[in-house]
């Protein structure tokens, strides 16, 4: 048995940073992740006016409840989603003039139904080019609070922003959500904003927050679930093969998680205890039908290895992938098909047929880390796959070839 241990969660860390920031005191974050998505929003932070060190295996961040420290700031928030919609929704609910930018790749995201919501509560928020898209300006004044109505169809990362935003507006906020995917990682900032003292309630698709503000702590960053995936997927794939990974087991917050689930149907054998979830190969990878709504960033992962089983794959209620940092579908198609393998896409679908896939081939990575990182699986059966940009996982684990690497080869 090999065990693994994997870096921090990004969509942890990610949200550690905005609570810690909008905080009464000086939190301390243990084992965040650092990767260049969570480097660029601490770098954010600092030029907000928020006060951020940063040492080996924890960061501090001396909080600000009235909001950023600077009055005026150029913040670039790289390819990092988390950073170019959390950041400026912090900064609204200061005062001044607070100016976001991001790369090619984050430009062509989307965030309407996010700076919709935001102007719905009366922020002043301007976009620079295109609307709907970075760059954008916030001239803040702080926010009242109030109700509003969100579509977070695209991306359950709207509804977080907006949910971390309510304890630090004036009357506290009431959200009615029309559509939702994601929904586990809404469950991880609910969970969050209460370590952090916040009071916020469901009833039925509306979330009441409370205007308590928040109150800095010591909080420990558990590992990457999704980073895992590649891990768990590679000893499903290998038989005789195992792989453990301590801090994610039963009390785990991250939906990720659920990818083992997945693993287990297919005919792996999964272990989760309080402390640790193991996946071992059982020699048999069975081909099935699975919805992935709700762990929709591991879908890649799944893609990767389905040629491998013994029939066909079909993942459905994916249509969120289209708009991450590339349209993963149809990367995730292009890819598997110049292996030779047979793949149909739909809207929201993919479906892999057996096969054995062929090299050489170089996987056309479209600069997303989870497509290097789930085509790194493939290879494993698959001798000649290169990568057109290895270095892309540099967006939430820089170390992914080297870790990789020394799994395979550990016997």
């Amino acid at each position: 048995m090999t065990v693994i241990d994997i870096p921090g969660s990004k969509s942890v860390t990610a949200r550690a940073l905005f609570l810690a920031a909008a905080a009464e005191g000086t939190t301390t974050l243990l084992r965040p992740l650092v990767s260049d998505d969570t480097e660029g929003f601490a770098e954010g932070l600092a030029a907000l006016g928020y006060g951020v060190r940063r040492e080996s295996g924890a960061w501090h961040i001396e909080g600000r409840p009235a909001g950023p420290g600077a009055t005026e700031a150029d913040v670039y928030c790289r390819d990092g989603a988390t950073t170019a919609r959390f950041l400026p929704t912090l900064a609204a609910a200061g005062h001044g003039t607070y100016r976001f930018d991001a790369s090619a790749q984050m430009r062509r995201r989307p965030l309407a139904p996010l700076t919709t919501a935001l102007r719905t509560l009366g922020v002043d928020l301007r976009h620079g080019e295109r609307e709907g898209h970075h760059p954008l300006a916030v001239h803040a004044a702080g926010v009242k609070g109030g109700a509003l109505t969100l579509d977070a169809g695209q991306s359950s990362q709207y509804l977080t922003a907006l949910l971390m935003l309510g304890p630090l507006t004036a009357e506290g906020l009431d959200i009615t959500v029309t559509d939702l995917v994601s929904e586990p990682y809404v469950e991880i900032t609910l969970a969050m904003m209460r370590a952090f003292g916040a009071e916020v309630r469901q009833e039925g698709r509306t979330y009441r927050v409370a205007p308590t503000g928040y109150r800095a702590r010591t909080y420990g960053i558990e590992p990457d679930a999704s980073t895992a995936s590649y891990f768990f997927a590679a000893a499903a794939l290998r038989p005789g093969r195992s792989v453990t990974v301590p801090g994610l087991g039963t009390g785990a917050l991250q939906g990720d998680l659920a990818f083992v689930d997945v693993l287990r149907r297919m005919g792996a054998d999964v272990e989760i205890t309080e402390t640790a979830t193991t996946v071992r190969s059982t020699g048999t990878l069975r081909g099935l039908t699975v919805n992935m709504r709700d762990i929709s960033d591991t879908m890649p992962t799944l893609a990767a290895i389905a040629p491998f089983a013994d029939g066909p794959v079909r993942i459905e209620d994916v249509a969120n992938t289209r708009v991450k940092e590339c349209d993963r579908l149809d990367a995730c198609a292009e890819n598997l098909r110049r292996l030779g393998v047979t793949v149909t896409t739909g809207p929201d679908w993919i479906e892999i047929q057996p096969g054995t896939p062929a090299g050489p081939v170089e996987i056309a990575t479209h600069g997303d880390h989870r497509i290097v990182m789930s085509f790194a699986v493939t290879a494993l059966r698959t001798p000649g796959i290169t990568f057109d940009d290895p270095g892309c996982v540099k967006k939430t684990f820089p170390d992914f070839h080297r870790a990789f690497g020394a799994f395979v080869h550990t016997p």
